[in-house]
């Protein structure tokens, strides 16, 4: 059975993901959260609409009113729960190729699960699953009213909300200075985010927004940014956009065509914020994911950093409990407690471009005074079986690299939570010092548990 990872459940559709789970587990969440009304909302890929009608259909049976929102990012579901004080479900793999999909959840407020709710929702849902196995599959303990079939209703009315929303929180601010390519790649945000930029001035141009059910994220988008690169170039825009398949991320390219990572467009809004005096606790929750040229920038300029887990519902909490406003990922998740519930790429875009019109200046200038990243080299590991033990197993190979860096670089060695591998990630001034570190560390790694 698929359990929730950083970010609820994502599997290979028709294999780990069926529409029967998929089905059963939104009955479960519905019984555990108390919600009489989910929203519904999906990416494009090509399979979204047969668990939307697998999930609806389930719903609807245990007399859980359900509203349609279509195609929409995840940052518009968890408005959509938020506006209307009820609970969404997003159906998306979010930066994954179509042949996987997920399901994202989002409780009342539009806030993400917390770790206790996803457990509750595992549990009922193994004992869902174990009772529909056996046959004695019934509703008489469920929190969830019984009543007859509802039928559910078309809340698409809600997206342009979630897009009147984004507009005011721009300050209808003029962009008219700006042109702007965006790669929609090919998902959620294809027929949404060029309207909100050209009706706040901005001169758009739009790549990778032709959904056909199976190009999502498919060579495009903020995990394959050399395309919207190109395009910057060529077209002579003042900077791009790449959102990913569900829009919850983005990752920029600067006028020169120069990637601009989810680092450096945490460190440009927290030195923004600061200047505002927005930055609330004069903190910012970043992840050990974040690169050590981000901390150096933040302890120069007197901000304080608070450091999670991978994950951005890690970020999230970490927000919550030192009430801050400000947080994100390396992979450009960038989350304004203040202006949303989660990250929203697409928020953080007019957030960025707002900045760059007000200010006149160049996006290559602005990321470089933010911030100077360490050359980061990743490596994942195969190694025999996949290793539970906690970080300490890892012990001689972190001595290793404060060894050979010292103070001059950082080292993480962590064990992936569903494969039999190992990520390294080594970060030191120069980048041969840390593809040096990194092969050590690999040596070292399979001398011990195998490859």
């Amino acid at each position: 059975m698929l359990k929730f990872g950083t970010d609820g459940v994502r599997g290979k559709f028709g294999v780990e993901l069926t529409e029967s789970y998929a089905a059963n587990l939104a009955v479960v969440v519905a019984e555990v959260l108390g919600a009489s009304k989910v929203l519904i909302g999906r990416d494009t890929r090509e399979s979204g609409v047969a668990l939307e009608t697998a999930i609806t259909s389930a719903l609807t049976k245990a007399g859980v009113e359900v509203g349609l929102l279509g195609v929409a990012p995840t940052p518009a579901i968890a408005f959509a729960a938020s506006n209307q004080d009820t609970v969404s479900i997003s159906i998306t793999a979010s930066h994954n190729l179509y042949s996987d999909n997920g399901i994202k959840v989002f409780g009342r407020g539009g806030r993400k699960l917390s770790e206790v709710e996803q457990q509750k929702i595992e549990r009922a849902l193994v004992s869902r699953l174990g009772a529909a196995s056996t046959g004695d599959l019934h509703d008489k303990n469920s929190a969830v009213k019984t009543s007859p079939s509802i039928e559910p209703t078309d809340q698409t009315w809600l997206l342009q909300k979630y897009r009147e929303y984004l507009i005011d929180q721009a300050g209808r601010t003029s962009l008219r200075d700006l042109h702007i390519v965006l790669d929609c790649a090919n998902g959620a945000f294809s027929n949404l985010a060029s309207t909100v930029f050209e009706d706040l001035g901005a001169k758009i141009s739009t790549i990778n927004a032709s959904p056909d059910g199976r190009n999502i994220n498919r060579d495009c988008g903020a995990t394959h940014p050399a395309t919207l690169s190109a395009a910057v170039k060529q077209l002579r825009a003042d900077f791009g956009v790449a959102f990913d398949g569900d829009g919850d991320r983005l990752i920029a390219v600067d006028e020169q065509g120069v990637i601009v990572d989810g680092d450096h467009l945490l460190a440009i809004s927290a030195l923004e914020m600061k200047k505002s005096g927005a930055l609330r606790n004069n903190r910012v929750a970043v992840t050990v994911m974040t690169n050590i040229g981000f901390h150096r920038a933040m302890k120069a300029n007197d901000i304080d950093v608070v450091t999670t887990p991978v994950g951005d519902r890690a970020v999230l909490v970490a927000l919550e409990e030192n009430d801050l406003a400000l947080g994100g990922e390396q992979s450009g998740h960038i989350i304004f407690r203040d202006l949303a519930t989660t990250g929203d790429g697409l928020l953080a875009a007019l957030v960025l471009a707002k900045m760059l019109a007000a200010s006149r200046s160049k996006l290559s200038e602005v990321a470089s005074n933010a911030m100077t990243s360490f050359p980061q080299v990743l490596r994942n590991v195969k190694v025999s079986r996949q290793i539970t033990e906690s970080d300490r197993s890892f012990a001689p190979e972190l001595a290793l690299g404060e060894k050979l860096l010292g103070q001059d670089g950082r080292v993480l060695v962590r064990a992936s939570g569903t494969e039999s591998l190992v990520r390294v990630m080594v970060e030191a001034t120069e980048q041969s010092v840390a593809e040096s570190v990194a092969e050590k560390l690999v040596a070292s790694i399979v001398s011990r548990f195998g490859e």
